[in-house]
């Protein structure tokens, strides 16, 4: 492991529970290609040690993972270096599944920011504890890339239509948000999250399950505003065709099918219509099968102009007005 990559992941074994910290702060934690290869290491080594859990987590309070480091990718795209990019997706995805079929249980405890790589660390493992500072998203389509990480073997397994919602819309949930749709599993205020890898240590013998709940704090759940349209999502984002999904959310009118609606309208079309395949395939692939494709796919969309442009309108010069090769997805202009 490179030194950079040694200070960026922290990890250690602490009375039986392997604790792995991101430890990128400035970042947001943002997954390099050394920071992947220093969490699997880690992992892969772990396997023929007696653990009763591994912990993952973030030394800063803003973000637990915001992601892959795009920025770089993009860099790698526009210098021609196809072998850097495919050295880093290859590496993200082949930790994700390491983690889907860890022998003993991962629990990520999220804090913050929580967003496409970071949804790939957390989400493959079987425990995911959400605090009041939880934001969890797959911001991807407005960038001109696809949610990834494993996205197309997780969101469909969402609840009705939300894993499809989620995926065209890049739509932010919170906490209650997050345990509403199942992505999280466990609520733990911030102000407790540093008790969760002693309590594991005390209990060995104890399901994670039952651990967590001793520590749970009063769940938000009740209050998910995604619970409350929950009706509109299903009958929207259920549509068979991405313009039917539009022409729903038109005919809806509500408040919340105006706001996706936007959000549809500002993304890349080319995105939303790999998105829509991607999603639609992904309910009848294995998690390996939606990882292989993912992987495919990386090696034609990180060249294409929306790809370039999205990034560099999101995270270089962070205008926000990214011009995609075409205005919309039936060809029409937006309205100014």
């Amino acid at each position: 492991m490179t030194d950079t990559a040694a200070i960026e992941v922290l990890a250690d074994v602490h009375r039986g529970v392997g604790r792995i910290l991101l430890n990128r702060p400035k970042a947001l934690n943002a997954l390099t290609t050394g920071m992947v290869a220093a969490i699997d290491r880690v992992l892969a080594a772990w396997e023929h040690t007696p653990l009763s859990a591994v912990v993952l987590a973030s030394t800063s309070t803003k973000a637990f993972c915001a992601g892959g480091d795009i920025r770089t990718i993009r860099e790698h795209s526009l210098a021609g270096d196809a072998e850097a990019s495919e050295r880093f997706f290859a590496s993200e995805y082949r930790l994700n599944a390491r983690i889907a079929e860890y022998p003993v249980p991962v629990v990520s405890l999220i804090d913050g920011v929580c967003m496409g790589g970071g949804l790939g660390l957390s989400i493959h493992g079987s425990f995911r504890v959400v605090t009041e500072r939880a934001v969890l998203a797959m911001p991807e389509t407005g960038i001109g890339f696809f949610p990834d990480v494993g996205a197309s073997y997780f969101l469909p397994r969402l609840p009705g239509a939300i894993g499809m919602y989620l995926g065209l819309t890049g739509h932010q949930l919170d906490a209650a948000d997050a345990l509403y749709t199942g992505l999280a599993t466990h609520f733990v205020a911030a102000d407790g999250l540093e008790a969760v890898g002693d309590a594991l240590a005390d209990s060995p013998d104890d399901p994670v399950d039952v651990v967590l709940n001793r520590l749970a704090g009063r769940s938000p759940v009740a209050q998910s505003a995604l619970a409350e349209v929950r009706a509109d999502v299903d009958r929207a984002f259920g549509a068979p065709s991405l313009g039917e999904i539009d022409k729903r959310l038109r005919h809806l009118g509500t408040p919340w099918a105006q706001v996706a609606s936007a959000a549809l309208e500002s993304a890349s079309p080319q995105s939303l219509e790999i998105t829509h395949a991607l999603l639609a395939q992904g309910r009848q692939r294995t998690l390996r099968e939606c990882l292989a494709a993912e992987l495919a796919l990386t090696r034609t969309t990180i060249r294409t102009p929306d790809f370039l442009e999205g990034v560099r309108a999101a995270l270089v010069d962070k205008d926000r007005t990214p011009h995609w090769q075409r205005a919309s997805l039936d060809g029409r202009t937006p309205p100014a």
